[in-house]
């Protein structure tokens, strides 16, 4: 383990970790510690399955060629290569973590898109102008913000008229027999492994089936995106349930939405 980096969770945050009064603090201390084995893991513990999820989000979100994509939480940039590898015109990575960051900068995008931008910043006052993006997407990031319900209003601010909504997030199977060897494998073996590959001190892989655990249902992240702003919602499980895909549509019609932009922190910036 690597004595440098501090315990951002204990027993008793993660009892329910979004009631941290300091849930942002504690999230960038745990992704900067785990950034530069992130990829890793996360292939290592889906089996691959992650790619094939991300893609799928990417699939759903009915990208046109030339669309502008905002990708939130956008980690070590994943998604945002994969939008940008289907013909997106331009694609924006926003994430307030400087590690992993540094990480995804470094992704070349090859001859099949456009490089991503990456900007630091927070999802709940994105530095992005007002009815800019053709879509919106955050993977795996919903329940690490502070604010969910903040962070899709900003999302719809962002969006055009007709624009789309993509959020990629865990879930539990509904299968009885594959829940029971999920949840097992997601508590109790994942956390250990991960831990001891990362060399992790800063509990991010504890923090990660208890924050599954105590997230909204797919009812409730429905009804958010919904009070969000958006039109239409579908909701999709891939993998029997293991993630699921949100598709939030605003409305076709002009809002009357302020067009000056809520600017984030400037923590780190690269393109």
């Amino acid at each position: 383990m690597n004595p440098s980096r501090p315990t951002a969770w204990t027993t008793e945050t993660l009892v329910d970790p979004h009631a941290a009064d300091d849930k942002s603090r504690r999230v960038r201390g745990m992704f900067d510690a785990i950034a530069p084995s992130y990829d890793l893991n996360n292939r290592l513990h889906s089996v691959g399955r992650d790619q094939a999820w991300r893609r799928a989000a990417v699939r759903a979100a009915g990208i046109q060629p030339g669309d502008t994509v905002v990708d939130v939480a956008c980690g070590t940039g994943d998604l945002a290569l994969e939008f940008s590898r289907v013909g997106a015109g331009r694609v924006v990575g926003v994430d307030f973590t400087q590690g992993m960051l540094a990480v995804a900068v470094n992704k070349p995008a090859g001859t099949r898109g456009v490089q991503p931008t990456y900007v630091c910043g927070d999802a709940t006052r994105l530095p992005v102008e007002t009815q800019t993006a053709h879509v919106a997407s955050i993977a795996f990031g919903i329940r690490n913000v502070a604010d969910p319900a903040e962070a899709m209003a900003q999302m719809h601010r962002v969006l055009r008229p007709g624009g789309r909504l993509v959020i990629l997030e865990f879930s539990t199977p509904t299968w009885a027999p594959l829940r029971m060897l999920y949840t097992f494998y997601f508590r109790h073996v994942m956390p250990r492994t991960a831990s001891w590959i990362a060399r992790d001190r800063s509990g991010a892989y504890r923090y990660l089936p208890r924050s599954v655990d105590t997230f909204l249902s797919r009812p409730q992240m429905i009804s958010l995106m919904y009070d969000a702003g958006f039109v239409t919602v579908t909701a999709k499980p891939v993998s029997f349930g293991i993630a699921m895909i949100y598709v939030g549509t605003k409305s076709a019609k002009p809002s009357s939405e302020a067009p000056d932009p809520t600017h984030g922190e400037t923590c780190y910036a690269a393109s």
